[in-house]
């Protein structure tokens, strides 16, 4: 079978390797530490968290295997290039479910490896073991809001456009005012206002509005085509939440909103979020979701009468 971890994080050359594998006790070495960071581990798409450091040992300049290994029990395989274990919990396989450790920077799943990624300040690093027997890329998830907002990608702060349907309407004054408010200067612009590579955009609109968007119909899709566990019907009036076999565990109708990212193109493109619902009144439960405390350690985020639901689900065998 091939190596999931092959692809999430690149085999680094030999003597590349052995240079960082000899850092790792002090970081990079050269250059100050950088400020901010924090470093959450967590079991099956962060239902369980195993570890949260909003103040980790940093060291010099870090590596994103560096600072795990500082600061967490590590078992890794294959000359050090990879995560086999945190904490204990390995990766292989439960039952018949692959499951492994994949990482993100930001909200954003790396390209690189975790010996061959800098951490830059203010950087969220999240690791997480999860069931990828239904797609071994989700490349981005919600659960480190206020990034990639606030601090960026690759220590790049990219600009920031919120996409309405309704540009005076509550939905879209929410997700924006609460982006201002932690210092991000969002500008706003009606839906179809382009697609540029580096700007971060927040589709904010029922979903039959915003479903024809070339990064945001992957979500229709399903987990396969976008990461996102959770499907809108066809003309966008249900919303399939589906758990980490893929399978449809509840079905929203009227109502229900849906906060969740994806991206077209991780080398570069930057993610998409979208801020929707069945109708109007699921964009704006879903807006009022819109903030840290809600979407903490959540891949993507459902909302159902005033419930948040977590996606994917916890599925019912």
């Amino acid at each position: 079978m091939r190596d999931v971890r092959s692809r999430r994080r690149t085999t680094l050359a030999p003597a590349a390797l052995a240079l960082a594998l000899a850092l790792t006790g002090c970081g990079l070495g050269a250059g100050p530490a950088p400020k901010g960071v924090q470093l959450l581990v967590t079991n099956n798409f962060g239902t369980h968290v195993l570890g949260l450091s909003k103040a980790p040992d940093v060291k010099g300049q870090e590596t994103v295997m560096s600072l795990l290994l500082r600061n967490h029990h590590v078992e890794t395989r294959y000359g050090g290039a990879f995560v086999q274990a945190i904490e204990g919990l390995s990766g292989g396989h439960e039952g018949a479910r692959p499951v492994d450790w994949f990482y993100y920077v930001n909200g954003v799943e790396a390209p690189k490896g975790a010996a061959a990624t800098n951490v830059d300040a203010g950087d969220h690093i999240w690791w997480d073991r999860h069931d990828w027997s239904q797609t071994d890329s989700v490349p981005a998830v919600v659960g480190s809001f206020p990034e990639p907002f606030l601090n960026g990608i690759e220590g790049k702060r990219f600009p920031v456009r919120v996409e309405c349907s309704s540009v005076g309407g509550y939905a879209c004054r929410t997700v924006t005012e609460r982006l201002r408010a932690l210092g991000v200067p969002a500008a706003i612009a009606g839906l179809g206002s382009g697609g540029e590579t580096e700007t971060l955009r927040l589709l904010v609109a029922p979903w039959p509005k915003i479903g024809d968007d070339l990064t945001a119909e992957s979500i229709a899709r399903g987990p396969r085509a976008s990461g996102v566990y959770a499907r809108f019907s066809r003309g966008g009036g249900t919303l399939a939440l589906l758990d980490a076999d893929g399978t449809t565990v509840q079905t929203l109708g009227a109502d229900a909103g849906l906060i969740a990212a994806t991206r077209r193109d991780e080398g570069e493109d930057a993610p998409v979020w979208v801020v929707t619902g069945t109708d109007e009144a699921g964009t704006e439960a879903a807006a009022r979701d819109f903030d840290a405390g809600a979407l903490d350690d959540h891949f993507a985020l459902a909302i159902d009468s005033g419930r948040a639901i977590p996606v994917p689900v916890e599925g019912t065998k």
